[in-house]
């Protein structure tokens, strides 16, 4: 079992999932870094970093490798681009991804997320998202989704998803942190 003081989850401080994964952090004494640029509005303001131009455009990527990949448009995607080059921030500085959101029939998760949950398997990281439409943890292994509960075994990760969490998924978020650094 890692020790909490010598970890730390990365998110965006957004309502919803990544808010609660930082509330969880918090209570089992995990370090919190929150990436945020000037114009973004986080509820969570727990050791915010402000990412400048220089630092967001180098997590710039064409909007037309995004939408290949997310296989969906994006009307504006000025307004999306700078989500998206915090997004990379968050994923080059975690080894492991824990999402709350909905795996789509394409294997993309819906939303924002579903850019993070890319980047995680782009940079071979370790995916796990809990899907609040079969309410469970899927996890990315080999070209595909697997049931799995994971647990935190890397000492940096990242927390983030969905603004509307359910009973079910703020239940696995906690029973997450329990299982990984004990019961508080």
């Amino acid at each position: 079992m890692l020790n909490p003081s010598e970890c730390t989850l990365y998110s965006g401080g957004h309502a919803g999932a990544e808010t609660f994964f930082g509330e969880c952090a918090e209570k089992h004494g995990v370090s919190e870094v929150t990436y945020s640029y000037e114009g973004h509005l986080i509820k969570r303001e727990k050791n915010v970093v402000f990412l400048g131009d220089a630092e967001l455009k180098r997590g710039d990527i064409s909007m037309e490798i995004v939408s290949a990949h997310m296989h969906r448009t994006y009307s504006n995607a000025a307004a999306i681009r700078r989500v998206f080059q915090s997004i990379f921030h968050m994923i080059n500085n975690g080894q492991q991804i824990f999402a709350v959101g909905v795996v789509q029939d394409d294997n993309t998760v819906k939303g924002g997320t579903g850019w993070g949950i890319e980047l995680g398997k782009f940079f071979n990281r370790d995916v796990h998202v809990y899907d609040t439409v079969r309410n469970c943890w899927l996890t990315w292994r080999h070209g595909e989704w697997i049931m799995e509960i994971p647990t935190i075994i890397e000492k940096t990760f990242v927390g983030t998803g969905t603004r509307n969490l359910t009973d079910e998924s703020r239940q696995a978020i906690s029973d997450l942190f329990d299982r990984s650094f004990g019961e508080k």
